[in-house]
């Protein structure tokens, strides 16, 4: 998810936790949502702790007892080392059925530097947090009902992860990803997985590590296969992305034409709308800035692109809405806080580190880069005509990746199946007889737009349409990991 707000829950008392935001997804730099520092410097940051490392194999514990509580369902947590300063938390649940068989999902929330515990605790784990932080119930619409599921949280220095945090680019970060994936797989305990189908999920930032890292692993598959990389071929057969961040160009004008009409009512007033407008149009405003960053802009160039763009249209648009979700005011308090909750049970679960739901050196490093603001679209349109079978979602109710700039994003892609998406019409998409959203289908890609669902799509329910929290989100999820195209129930 874009990545969290810096915030001091986990020193107050839970009667002022209750009242808190939980946490977020993007900060702000100098009064600027998504900004940046202004003068970037890429941070090489280390953990002062040092660590027993095992460079090459993971360190591991099992059964640890907390979030998956289902009898006889097997759960790991821990770290895989990539180096003696670099160790990647994970945390792996089997599926409840037919674990040996399963396909094996990959979870990634966004930031860049957002922890993916986000996904595991507020969105489709086997536990879900409690609305008053301090617990949290099993979740009858958890994924790994029937896929086996690995959250992830990276680059390091993100989450548990800790060590020497390098990584400023989403192709930096597909790299370490790869690494670990060869460390786990290679594991006794998990190396049955590699011959499972292989599904990448992501959101919100994911929009770049999606597209980036489904690109890489298909890249390295061909390296070993002409011998000139020695590794296990990932089988790699999903990718879908969440009110994903991938094309600037696109995701802009989103914002000036969302913030003007959406299913909720104008965010702010027309002059306002009106001066972001002429930012986006100027010679010199925000269009031209994305341009000259993706046909050869230096880091320099997209790096102020970003906090440009992002002072000048994406932080004045939402007005005094909550930018994940816009039916309500800012600093929306659901999904709840998970933090203190985790940190609580950290040495239970194996962590080593004072848990960061998004550290600043990360997302500084990212920010020095401009990586934000180069566009993903060739590496999302590779892997679509490469025949993974691809699908976009998104909440209807979120701001900071919403559907408009998405939508526009897909009548941009040029790919095998895009003439015929382009010609489709929405359908209705809906879930055991209920109403949950409109959605299209052509060949191995779909698009689903879920009605009433914030930033985080699985963490919300359809009161009016009569779904459950996360009902919508798992039926999508199912029929895509079965290898289908979506469908009404």
């Amino acid at each position: 998810m874009l990545f969290p707000l810096v915030s001091l829950l986990a020193s107050l008392p839970i009667s002022v936790l209750s009242f808190a935001p939980g946490p977020g997804q993007i900060p702000s730099r100098n009064g600027v949502l998504g900004g940046v520092d202004l003068k970037p410097i890429r941070v090489v940051a280390e953990n002062s702790t040092q660590f027993p490392t095992t460079p090459g194999k993971l360190r591991v514990t099992e059964n640890s007892g907390y979030c998956e509580t289902t009898k006889d369902v097997y759960q790991a947590s821990g770290y895989g080392d990539l180096a003696t300063n670099k160790s990647i938390w994970f945390w792996y649940f089997d599926a409840r059925t037919n674990a040996s068989t399963a396909p094996l999902t990959l979870w990634f929330n966004g930031g860049p530097g957002s922890s993916s515990m986000i996904g595991l605790f507020q969105e489709h784990g086997p536990c879900r947090i409690t609305n008053d932080t301090t617990g949290v119930t099993l979740n009858p619409y958890s994924w790994n009902n029937n896929s086996n599921m690995l959250y992830i949280d990276q680059p390091v220095g993100v989450g548990f992860s800790h060590g020497t945090t390098t990584v400023g680019t989403s192709e930096e970060a597909a790299a370490d990803i790869w690494k670990f994936l060869q460390i786990f797989l290679k594991d006794s305990r998990f190396s049955h997985l590699a011959a499972n189908h292989l599904a990448l999920w992501t959101e919100s930032y994911g929009g770049h590590y999606g597209p980036t890292f489904a690109s890489h692993f298909l890249a390295q598959n061909t390296a070993i296969r002409e011998g000139s990389v020695s590794g296990i071929k990932l089988n790699l057969k999903t990718l879908a992305i969440g009110n994903g961040l991938t094309d600037p160009i696109s995701h802009y004008p989103g914002y000036i034409s969302y913030a003007n009409s959406n299913p909720y009512g104008p965010l702010v007033n027309v002059s306002t709308i009106a001066a972001a407008n002429a930012s986006w149009n100027a010679p010199d405003g925000c269009r031209a800035q994305i341009r000259a960053c993706n046909q050869g802009g230096n880091n320099s160039v997209c790096s102020a692109a970003q906090d440009w763009c992002n002072n000048n249209i994406l932080g004045t648009l939402v007005g005094d809405h909550d930018v994940y979700y816009v039916p309500s005011d800012e600093n929306d308090t659901y999904p709840p806080d998970f933090t203190l909750y985790l940190s609580s049970i950290g040495d239970k679960i194996g962590a080593e580190v004072e848990f960061q739901v998004g550290p600043d050196d990360v997302y500084n490093n990212f920010a020095a880069t401009g990586d934000w603001m180069r566009s993903k679209l060739p590496y999302l349109e590779h892997i679509v005509d490469s025949g993974i079978r691809v699908l976009i979602y998104n909440g209807d109710a979120d701001f900071i990746v919403n559907y408009q700039g998405v939508e526009i994003m897909l009548a941009r892609m040029k790919t095998r199946f895009s003439t015929e998406f382009n010609k489709q019409v929405f359908q209705n998409y809906t879930v055991s007889g209920h109403q949950a959203g409109v959605y299209k289908n052509a060949g191995t890609f779909s698009y689903v737009r879920i009605f009433a669902a914030g930033h985080e799509v699985p963490a919300y329910q359809n009161v009016a349409a009569g779904l459950d929290v996360g009902q919508a989100a798992f039926q999508f999820f199912t029929q895509t990991m079965a290898n289908q195209s979506l469908f009404s129930t």
